[in-house]
Formats: C-alpha cells, sequence, structure tokens
C-alpha cells in the first residue's frame, strides 16, 4: 500500500462518484465554510479542488463554537443527469439530513431540502433498479443503528416508514452506509469500530436492497487495528466502479508518529485501495495503486477576482470579512466585539504535511498567523504595535512564550514551522516540534518553539485537524502574501 493519502490534512469521511470518464469526491467539513469540499480526477491518484458545495449562507450557516460539530459525513452521487449530496448538519440535526442538486458540480448547487422524519448522520443516497431512490443512514440506536427508508430526493420527503437495514458484525458504532448493485447482488458498506484506532470497514449483501442483509464471512474487509502498520484509523470507505469494469475505494485513515499512542495532527485523510471481487465479495487491495506524494505547496498573492476554495473559516463564510484589498492582497476585518481566544474572523488553510512553514506579509496594524487545531488549542506569532508575541493556548492555559521587539520594516513576514525534533531532545517523543517566528531576509528567526503533541487529536480529541492561516486583531488589516511550504527533502532548511 502507498502511504500517501491522495487527499492530504483532514479530509475525512470520503464519498466517490463517477460520470464517464471523470471522478468527482467529497469529504466532511465540520466546523469549516464554505462546507464539504469538493475534488475532481481523471486517474483517481491527481486531484484538484474545484470547489466548495455549501459556499452560500442560504445554504449553510453555522453558530459560533461548533467545534467538530457541523457538517459530518457527506455521500456524493449522480443520477437522473444531476449530481446529489447529503449531508448532516449537527448544528441542525432534527431537521433531518441537508440534501442539495446540481447540474454542474462545480455549482451552482441549489437551496437545500431537508429529509424530514430522518434524524440521525452518515446519509446515504441510492436509486434501485425501478428508480426509487432510498435514503440510508446510521440512527445512533444501538438496536437499530442503520436506518432505510425511500425518500422523494427533490422534496426531502419520506415515502416509506424507516425501516432496520443491518446490526453490523457486532463491533462498536455501526455508521458510514453506502449501498452499491453488482451483478444480482445489493451491497451494504458500513464503517465500525469507531473512528479511532479500532476503525475498521465491514460489508453485507443481499438480493434486495432493502434485505435481509447477510453478512461478509471474512468481515472486516478493512482494518489496520493492532498493527505497525504507519496508517491507522482505516474506516469509512466508498465505492467506486471504473470506466474498465473495475473497482476501486476510498477511506479515511490518519498517519501517527511519536511515541505511545501515538499522535496525528493534520486530521483524518483520503486514502485510495483497488477493489477485487472473490465469490461476488469486495476485497480490499491496498497494494495495488501507487500513489504519489502530491506538490501541496503555493504562494497566494490574493490577485484573483475570488478566493481559491481552499481558504476556509471556522463558523464563518470567509467573504464575510475577507475582501479584494484596494493596492494588492486580501483585506480582513476583525470580528465585533473582539475575541481574545475564540477564532472569529480566521483564513485558514489545511496543513498537510509532515514537515511544514506558512508564511504571512502582513502589514499596518496587529494580527496574527495562526495554527489551530480548534478554540481551545491554538498557537500564533502575533504582531502587537512594537512587538512580536508568541503565544500559546492548550486548554485553559494561556501562556506567551516570549516578545521579541518587532523588525524596523514597514510590513513583517510572520512564519510557523512544523519541524521534526532532533533525536534525544525533550520534544522527541512527539510528533512535531512548532516554531513561531518571523521571516529576515528570507532566513527564519525564531521566537519560540513547543511540543506539537498538545496540538495533535490525541490530546484534544475531535475529528479535524490542523488549520494554519491569518486573523486580524483589530480593524481592517491587509495580508500581502501568504505561503505554505512543504518540508520534505530538506527544503526548510536549517531544521531545529
Amino acid at each position: 500500500m502507498s502511504h500517501h493519502p491522495i487527499l492530504s490534512g483532514f479530509h475525512p469521511d470520503p464519498s466517490i462518484c463517477r460520470v464517464g470518464e471523470d471522478f468527482y469526491l467529497v469529504t466532511s467539513s465540520f466546523e469549516y465554510l464554505p462546507g464539504v469540499p469538493l475534488f475532481h480526477s481523471r486517474d483517481l491518484l491527481r486531484w484538484e479542488q474545484i470547489g466548495n458545495v455549501l459556499d452560500r449562507e442560504d445554504q449553510l450557516a453555522l453558530p459560533s463554537g461548533q467545534g467538530s460539530g457541523g457538517i459530518f459525513a457527506p455521500t456524493l452521487r449522480h443520477h437522473g443527469g444531476r449530481f446529489w449530496m447529503i449531508t448532516t448538519n449537527m448544528a441542525d440535526v432534527r431537521s433531518g439530513h441537508l440534501i442539495v442538486t446540481a447540474e454542474d458540480p462545480a455549482g451552482p448547487w441549489r437551496t437545500p431540502v431537508h429529509s424530514t422524519g430522518a434524524v440521525g448522520i452518515d446519509p446515504d443516497l441510492t436509486w434501485d433498479l425501478d428508480g426509487t431512490c432510498h435514503l440510508t443512514w446510521a440512527s445512533g440506536r444501538p438496536e437499530k443503528p442503520i436506518l432505510q427508508a425511500a425518500i422523494d430526493p427533490s422534496t426531502g420527503v419520506l415515502l416509506s416508514e424507516p425501516g432496520a437495514l443491518w446490526n453490523g458484525t457486532g463491533l462498536a458504532h455501526p455508521e458510514g452506509p453506502h449501498l452499491y448493485h453488482r451483478g444480482s447482488w445489493w451491497y451494504l458498506l458500513i464503517a465500525e469500530g469507531g473512528t479511532e484506532r479500532g476503525h475498521a470497514v465491514s460489508v453485507a449483501r443481499s438480493r434486495s436492497i432493502t434485505g435481509p442483509f447477510e453478512s461478509n464471512p471474512a468481515n472486516p474487509v478493512l482494518t489496520h487495528r493492532s498493527s505497525s502498520h504507519p496508517v491507522q484509523n482505516t474506516g469509512h470507505a466508498d465505492l467506486v466502479e471504473l470506466p474498465s469494469g473495475e473497482w476501486a475505494a476510498v477511506h479515511l485513515g490518519v498517519r501517527p508518529r511519536g511515541t505511545t499512542p501515538g499522535f496525528h495532527v493534520n486530521g483524518r485523510e483520503t486514502f485510495l485501495a483497488a477493489i477485487r471481487w472473490e465469490d461476488d465479495w469486495p476485497v480490499f487491495d491496498e497494494e495495488h495503486h501507487k500513489v504519489p506524494e502530491s506538490d501541496t505547496g503555493f504562494d497566494e498573492d490574493f490577485t484573483a477576482p475570488a478566493l481559491h476554495p481552499r481558504w476556509i473559516s471556522p463558523g464563518i463564510h470567509p467573504a464575510r470579512f475577507a475582501v479584494p484589498a484596494t493596492h494588492g492582497g486580501v483585506a480582513l476585518t476583525a470580528a465585533e466585539p473582539a475575541s481574545d481566544t475564540d477564532a472569529r474572523h480566521l483564513l485558514g488553510v489545511r496543513a498537510k504535511d509532515a514537515e511544514w512553514e506558512a508564511s504571512a506579509v502582513v502589514g499596518g496594524g496587529d494580527v496574527r498567523l495562526v495554527l489551530r487545531l480548534d478554540d481551545a488549542h491554538w498557537a500564533g506569532i502575533e504582531k502587537r504595535g512594537a512587538s512580536l508575541v508568541a503565544r500559546v493556548v492548550i486548554g485553559g492555559l494561556d501562556h506567551v512564550l516570549a516578545e521579541v521587539p518587532r523588525p524596523g520594516h514597514s510590513a513583517v513576514t510572520l512564519c510557523i514551522r512544523a519541524v521534526e525534533p532532533k533525536p534525544g531532545s525533550p520534544y522527541a517523543g512527539g510528533p512535531d516540534l512548532i516554531e513561531l517566528g518571523h521571516l529576515d531576509d528570507g532566513e527564519f528567526r525564531r521566537v519560540a518553539q513547543f511540543d506539537g503533541r498538545y496540538f495533535s487529536t490525541e490530546v484534544a480529541g475531535g475529528f479535524t485537524g490542523r488549520v494554519v492561516g491569518v486573523e486580524p486583531l483589530t480593524g481592517t488589516r491587509v495580508i500581502r502574501r501568504f505561503s505554505y511550504r512543504p518540508g520534505r527533502e530538506g527544503v526548510l532548511g536549517g531544521l531545529s
């Protein structure tokens, strides 16, 4: 198996569909807006983000402080000449699942309808051979964990009473159902074991889309639990048939590092596997596809008329506070009232690499470059008046690590790096070492450093991963340039 994800950085709960030679994929977005990032590929190995499905306020609005709430696992399908996406907004779960549709996957996507009477998570849409659409979802009820009902997807109205479909194999948390038809069988794929180290994929089959379903004797068909594999937490898969008639799967996984229990920091990422069929059962082949390392670096001067779809913000659409500046760059307006600890107007991108450097050229006024896992776990290098302040927030601790005079230039390049700790150092047991500082004629000047394990899921909890970005502290501040560079093969140089 390639140890490289096809989508690095936190892109969990992938769902995939194919139209002709084109593949489209979506993932969960949780508290970040715009919601449900959308990707395109022709070969399953290289993916380009072409937008976000929920990119307007009439489609999705989230209250602040959602953390790992917000948008849970989506399903993407193509039927009747249209794309359909269904997901769950945990901030409005009682309204049912959210359904949108579009003729072009790049948008526009319609205003959502909701599946009234279907409360739960991880919804799936599947069309029977007679054209009836079936909604399948995870109820969270141990006695009936996977439910199904016929639905009119254009209105969200259920056309039948929900019925129990399958209880899984006995592992914890049966969820993430997806249905497929192949030959004379319907296959029900689910996630089990929880999304941590025990995560797994199991499958059952039936002659009817409504069951009863028989379990595969070889279940689970995908898991890395209790192994030394560098990719862990494998699960929550979705299958797709290729133009050749072969099949493939996408699934989530994490790449933990450091000493026990192992720390993953960039969230749950999307991986690829081939599918073989043996005795009419799917078999995951993790060795078939050789996934290359993707080029994750970019330089953003904000000269385009609209923000690239990679830019996200917790709890608010970026367009609410980020607009093109008059003389170049992007103008970010601070939140009112100001918050000293919660990210209110953070314009960020997902961190995607084991080692990386992010920098932002900032002009006048107070602003910070932030590394964030959630509102209780973040660090920043702040430009405050005549000083640069290195600050870290971990749980209830809000601490200034160091303060130095600001360089005497009109613009300052703030910088955060994630680097590999030296063997034998106090940080050697963690996944990485976080350095806060600035660039001086291209050279990194460190102000402070700290152990990266405090910004891992194993410490902080939750379902997301690290985001790095810029936040104004007061007024409107202009960001002239933002750069993200991966740190492989000594690109960063001079690592501590």
